[in-house]
């Protein structure tokens, strides 16, 4: 039988990391405007947006999981490229007029936050 612990002195590594918990509140907010998206994008833009944005903190979490440096490296370039991607599916939601350029700028700019702190975390690891 499990003993009952509580959760409350328990985290995993990944949990205090900055850019994890950035990421995962970006993971919301685009999956929020994604929402929004025409049915007809579903399973186009929707779909690869919600992907993308998702893959950011995940791969965050998992690179840094008993991996080494240099594997933990290779995750956060991951999640850096999920970023770009995230931006690239913002720009045609923008020429698509799903979203507003208010919405753009503003996850454009948390997006740019985003990838300068991953790029600033990566370059510190030692």
């Amino acid at each position: 039988m499990f003993q009952i612990l509580s959760i409350k002195n328990m985290s995993f590594k990944f949990e205090k990391l900055i850019i994890w918990q950035l990421a995962m509140d970006f993971g919301e907010e685009i999956n929020t405007i994604a929402n929004s998206f025409p049915q007809t994008e579903r399973y186009n833009l929707s779909s690869q947006i919600l992907r993308a944005v998702d893959s950011i903190a995940l791969n965050i979490s998992e690179g840094s999981v008993e991996q080494t440096i240099t594997e933990f490296k290779r995750f956060l370039n991951y999640s850096i490229r999920s970023i770009a991607e995230v931006v690239t599916c913002l720009h045609k939601a923008i020429r698509r007029n799903y979203i507003t350029q208010e919405q753009f700028d503003y996850l454009y700019a948390k997006s740019f936050e985003l990838m300068n702190r991953t790029l600033a975390f990566k370059t510190q690891l030692k």
